[in-house]
């Protein structure tokens, strides 16, 4: 037996062997909403990979390090911020110092990137949800954190925070949330979830009830967040996330996994928000009867307005939605579309005083009821496919919810209005039940109108209440643009590639029993077991494992230019040609390197981060292998009162890119980049990812003026031929002014 599993054992490690000495190539790739991935074997030799892509017609494009991930077996990476367009992939393996491996580059084949769909509330007079533009890409400036199980405790940020301009830096995840609540800081912030984040892993929670709080100022105060998963496996697991004063905030593509109370509570005076493409799992059992699965999922409530809820799944959840309460001082405007109900029990949504539309939704297996209506709501419910729902609508105190023994059975409060167009009811039980006002004009649980257009008149009214429907959804003042898919589509729609939950369907799959779990609406404890259990097979970041290079500060992908699609790094050219590079001046006083990983010279001020193993750079015989990266949070900053000339150096090895004062400027060749400024502020940010190890500042040449004697010396600061300032020249050639200067 012993000798049979050592031969088993061999083979086994024989195949890893083989599998890790082949030559890269694709396994897998795809596009998905603004985004696309690529999975690839791993290599004999290769420390990490590089990443790019591009567009149709356009050249290729690197991504953030931190987008490129190890799973063990393969490697995957996600590129996101992608306008919608045919896009191809390239992965490059990487030697131990950072250098393409002979061979080693496999292309992708093209594949179709789609936008999103902006359908809904919160786009309605409204542009650019969270850290995004309408058509996908980052919003120019925007900030970019990376989240993993190791950064939530240590990943740091600039936020402004107070009304002179003044940034502090903040340390942990709630901590950096919480500083945007001064106000003073509406920068762009994408978050971005790698692997699943633990209740553990966070550096403090600032919502005892609900974990994760993102909260505004004031009543809408704008934030432009966005708390995004990368791939098909981010999440968080042991709390929720509490919204409160919150405008342009958006949450995508992440599953929430046994949440404190709520998965995602909407609590107050939250505008113009959006969340979709998320997977909601159990909560934590609650001490209430009603709370075995947890107390909610996805609740707005406290006054907030035009929101949008699309494309989310949620799996055998109880208490799907509350939408509203008694606080709300209008119609509010709220959309659900496009979500898979997948087995859930109720409230989908359940409505309080809001003005609701909720189209095109997949009702699967729905054991208690749908759509429920109270308190003066008005909902118009079009083109949903109910499977196996009993009650799909009700309102309050009236037709089912009162039939068979005249009380309610889901509320007792007054009636809300409902309208009903173009839905589909399949795989009807003997305990259907839906009465329309075809039936009964007064005790109907919604109205079916014969078109789309069509206005409930107003002598149709709830009995308990006497609300009227507000007829919202024809009154273009009031409503969207969209248009909705035939009901009989929705299933496919839901349930396919571009449907409801995480990119690919997420990595966590479960099959239900409809014949048991259409109507069985307790615990599942099988599938609460495998959520308890469940562990992703992400290793970590390619090259990550120095605990200078794990800050979880990251760049973008070119969304910087507002287009999504980055400027040309020239990083496949690695030919190392020296032969037009720019002379390295001598070094002067305004030489900064990163020795030890801080800045030498305290004239220019820098945020961002730093490594030292990101190669190396040779300066003036010097050689340095410490460096600051070139992210999407980096900023160097310096004034200079004369006309000057700057140095950057780079890695050895690759063609450098870089933004100056906006303006992107490229090395025609080799790794240094010099360029012409005038007198005045300047700033240095990025255009695509690089790490810079070397910055110097030398007048810059012009005129020679003959005859200046020394006594004749202004007090502008005079700089030698090697850039060092002289308090007192003596006899020689000079700089001054950006003119050259003869003393005598």
């Amino acid at each position: 037996m012993k000798k049979r599993l050592y031969v088993l054992m061999a083979t086994v490690l024989l195949a890893w062997g083989q599998i890790k000495a082949q030559t890269l190539s694709i396994r897998e790739v795809g596009g998905w909403f603004e985004s696309g991935y690529v999975t690839w074997n791993l290599v004999e030799g290769a420390s990490s990979y590089q990443v790019s892509y591009r567009i149709s017609g356009d050249e290729y494009h690197i991504i953030d390090g931190e987008l490129v991930r190890n799973y063990g077996t393969y490697g995957r990476a996600d590129i996101v911020g992608l306008k919608a367009g045919e896009y191809q992939f390239k992965v490059t393996a990487l030697d131990a110092e950072g250098n393409p491996m002979d061979g080693e580059t496999a292309e992708t084949e093209m594949v179709n990137v789609r936008a999103h769909d902006r359908s809904g509330f919160a786009h309605l007079n409204h542009s650019g949800v969270g850290a995004y533009n309408d058509d996908g890409t980052l919003k120019s400036g925007a900030k970019v954190l990376y989240i993993t199980r190791e950064t939530a405790k240590t990943v740091t940020c600039d936020i402004v925070t107070n009304s002179k301009g003044t940034a502090q830096t903040f340390t942990g995840l709630q901590t950096i949330i919480d500083a945007k609540q001064k106000g003073y800081d509406q920068t762009p912030l994408a978050i971005r979830i790698i692997g699943t984040i633990e209740a553990a892993d966070m550096d403090k929670f600032s919502s005892s009830a609900e974990g994760l709080q993102i909260k505004g100022k004031n009543a809408a105060a704008v934030l432009n967040i966005t708390l995004e998963g990368i791939g098909n496996d981010a999440g968080i697991r042991g709390f929720g996330i509490l919204m409160r004063n919150c405008k342009s905030v958006e949450i995508r593509n992440m599953g929430i996994m046994l949440c404190m109370d709520d998965c995602i509570s909407i609590d107050t005076d939250n505008s113009n928000c959006w969340i979709h493409n998320i997977d909601f799992f159990y909560g934590k059992t609650g001490g209430d009867s009603d709370q075995a699965k947890g107390d909610g999922s996805l609740d707005c409530k406290g006054d907030s307005k035009y929101m949008t809820f699309s494309y989310n799944h949620f799996w055998d959840c109880g208490k799907m939605a509350l939408c509203g309460m008694t606080s709300e001082s209008g119609e509010n405007f709220i959309s659900y579309h496009h979500n898979w109900f997948d087995h859930s029990d109720s409230r989908h949504p359940r409505v309080r005083t809001m003005t609701v539309h909720v189209y095109n939704n997949y009702f699967d297996g729905v054991s208690k009821y749908g759509v429920g209506a109270t308190s003066g709501s008005n909902v118009f419910v079009e083109s949903n496919y109910f499977r196996n729902t009993n009650r799909p609508m009700m309102i309050s105190l009236q037709g089912t919810d009162i039939a068979g023994d005249g009380e309610g059975t889901f509320s007792g409060e007054n009636g809300g209005m409902i309208k009903a167009y173009g839905n589909v009811y399949a795989e009807k039980s003997a305990n259907f039940s839906l009465i329309t006002h075809k039936q009964s004009a007064t005790g109907f649980d919604c109205y079916e109108a014969e078109t789309r257009d069509e206005q409930v008149p107003d002598t149709y009214k709830t009995l308990v209440g006497g609300t009227t429907y507000n007829n919202f959804d024809t009154d273009a003042n009031k409503m969207y643009t969209y248009t909705a898919d035939d009901a009989n589509d929705v299933p496919a729609i839901v349930t396919g590639q571009y449907g409801a939950g995480r990119m690919q369907q997420g990595d966590f799959h479960w099959t239900f029993n409809n014949s048991v779990d259409d109507t069985d609406y307790n615990v599942n404890t099988e599938l609460k077991n495998a959520i308890t259990n469940y562990t992703s097979t992400l290793v970590g970041i390619f090259g990550v494992g120095n605990s200078d290079d794990n800050t979880g500060e990251g760049g973008d992908t070119g969304g910087d230019d507002n287009t999504g699609e980055g400027d040309n790094t020239g990083g496949d050219d690695n030919s190392g040609n020296e032969e037009d590079t720019p002379t390295t001046p001598a070094d002067g006083n305004y030489v900064c390197h990163f020795t030890g990983r801080t800045p030498s010279n305290s004239f220019y001020t820098i945020v961002g981060n730093y490594s030292n193993s990101k190669g190396q750079a040779t300066v003036n015989g010097v050689t340095y292998t410490d460096c600051l990266k070139i992210e999407s949070s980096t900023s160097i900053k310096f004034t200079i009162t004369d006309a000057m000339t700057l140095t950057l150096v780079f890695a050895e090895g690759k063609v450098p890119n870089i933004k100056i004062d906006g303006t992107k400027v490229a090395a025609e060749s080799g790794n240094i980049i010099t360029y012409e400024l005038e007198a005045g502020s300047h700033e240095i940010t990025k255009a695509d990812s690089h790490n810079l190890f070397y910055i110097n500042l030398t007048p810059k040449a012009g005129n020679v003026v003959e005859g200046l004697r020394i006594g004749e010396c202004d007090n502008l600061p005079y700089y030698d031929l090697q850039g060092r300032r002289v308090e007192s020249p003596t006899k020689g050639i000079y700089f001054r002014g950006g003119r050259k200067i003869l003393v005598r």
